[in-house]
């Protein structure tokens, strides 16, 4: 197969993410004002439910079909051979988690409707094949479809979502949407593989290999989606949801701009250069990626911390003051995420180590259970903010520990030191506009534009190291061909 341009890939997938980003900003305000804090609560409560059986029906076939595919991305046959095999059994243990899924919607039948409804997202799962795309690093076909039916939700939500009780219209669009994203992706499958004979079809290898990938899967749900769970289990709270499930919105967008759409991408690739053993390239792409991480993830954590008082009431409405004292304590995860993240994407799953890595997740999700255990029933979301921020920071650690010196602390420490003192003085300029400008629209305006070009001048005049080879991350020679 011809070799792709990484830097469109990365462009392509900028695209994507950015999409991501906006969707949410144009939609999350009219939500949390039509909705209200307590049905909000309720869509985070009920789809934290039906994260448990997607995570059971996908496995781990995400990562582990990305990384099997890049490997024989070249020959037609195997790869071929391997998708089916994948896909299979893909199918298989979706229809076991569906039907799973159907028993624990007949027994709860207090959101009973809502259960049903998200059974859209489970059979998305089923017809999910963007780890093979990612695979031949065709994103394309991924972003177009994905791209596609995003913003047909928007306009459904805005034509179809007016009042609070049309929340379960809120839930079927939003579950649609992936599915029918997932479903599009297979139009464009026969330019890339052939027929294969079924005779020839062997499920037991991959089944064990995708356990191993969705242990650290099911690992990291616990502090992902399991805070929801267990915030509504023990506060019996819909407005504690609500409040967590808004700051995390927020979070998720900064995650996104800080480390994602660059992962999405590098996996593959990095994949492909270990079967060729280019292993100081590999370095020097980590080295590159952790410079933008920092770059990018110092910024928001000081930024997102100065701007939340009066961003929050204004992009939200009355009545979501709790989220911004969420925000500010979880916003540290945006670095910390930033860091683990890239060395899982780029290190531990292309060199094979992904069984060492979830030794280190699963841990992090115990100690993320028994603080959330202890912090949730006095503190409630906020207690789950905590246990959150802990456990990240141990994986990181573990994480950084354990990587065979592709990054260690040292290089943090001399990519990081000078951004760290740009985020204090930034955060400080963006207080003082919060005491002087009273009027919330212009008072946010401000603090992103004044907040954002402070620290980039800082850093300029601190000659980081970004600012002087960044550039090349997004459109130099470190996205050749």
């Amino acid at each position: 197969m011809k070799q792709v341009s990484l830097k469109k890939n990365i462009m392509l997938s900028t695209f994507y993410q950015v999409l991501k980003i906006i969707t949410p900003f144009i939609t999350a305000p009219y939500i949390s004002r039509v909705l209200g804090v307590s049905k909000v609560g309720i869509f985070s409560y009920t789809s934290s439910y039906a994260m448990y059986f997607t995570l059971f029906g996908g496995l781990g076939t995400a990562t582990y079909g990305t990384r099997e595919i890049a490997r024989v991305r070249n020959d037609e046959h195997k790869r071929s051979h391997l998708f089916w095999e994948i896909e299979i059994l893909s199918v298989i243990t979706t229809t076991i988690s569906i039907l799973a899924w159907g028993v624990f919607t007949l027994i709860n039948t207090k959101y009973q409707v809502y259960y049903a409804v998200l059974t859209f997202n489970l059979l998305a799962v089923m017809f999910d094949i963007s780890w093979f795309y990612a695979g031949i690093e065709q994103f394309q076909y991924t972003i177009g479809w994905n791209s596609f039916f995003k913003i047909a939700s928007v306009v459904a939500l805005f034509i179809f979502v007016h009042k609070p009780s049309d929340l379960l219209i809120y839930v079927f669009i939003m579950a649609f949407q992936n599915f029918a994203g997932n479903v599009g992706m297979w139009t464009g499958l026969p330019r890339f593989i052939h027929k294969v004979d079924l005779k020839t079809i062997k499920l037991k290898k991959h089944f064990h290999e995708t356990l191993v990938y969705f242990i650290p899967t099911i690992a990291t749900s616990v502090y992902n989606v399991l805070d929801k769970t267990m915030i509504g289990f023990i506060t019996h709270n819909t407005k504690e949801n609500g409040y967590y499930e808004n700051a995390n919105k927020i979070l998720d967008m900064m995650k996104t701009l800080t480390f994602v759409a660059l992962n999405s991408v590098m996996t593959s690739r990095i994949s492909f250069l270990y079967k060729e053993k280019k292993f100081e390239e590999i370095k020097k792409r980590i080295h590159d990626s952790i410079n933008y991480v920092l770059f990018m993830g110092v910024g928001i954590l000081f930024g997102l911390s100065g701007v939340a008082k009066v961003f929050v009431p204004l992009f939200f409405g009355k009545g979501w003051d709790k989220t911004v004292d969420l925000l500010i304590i979880m916003s540290p995860v945006i670095v910390i995420i930033g860091l683990s993240n890239c060395l899982g994407s780029q290190y531990y799953t292309p060199s094979g180590r992904r069984k060492e890595s979830a030794k280190y997740i699963i841990a992090g999700a115990v100690i993320n259970f028994c603080f959330n255990c202890i912090f949730i029933p006095k503190l409630m979301s906020y207690g789950a903010a905590i246990a959150t921020v802990i456990a990240e920071t141990v994986i990181t650690i573990l994480y950084v520990h354990n990587d065979n010196d592709y990054l260690n602390w040292s290089d943090i420490f001399k990519m990081g030191w000078k951004k760290l003192i740009a985020g204090v003085i930034m955060f400080v300029i963006l207080l003082g506009i919060r005491q002087v400008i009273h009027q919330p629209l212009l008072s946010v305006a401000l603090m992103v534009i004044v907040g954002g070009g402070c620290y980039i001048l800082i850093l300029t005049l601190l000659k980081d190291s970004f600012i002087k080879v960044g550039s090349k991350l997004v459109f130099g020679k470190f996205m050749h061909k």
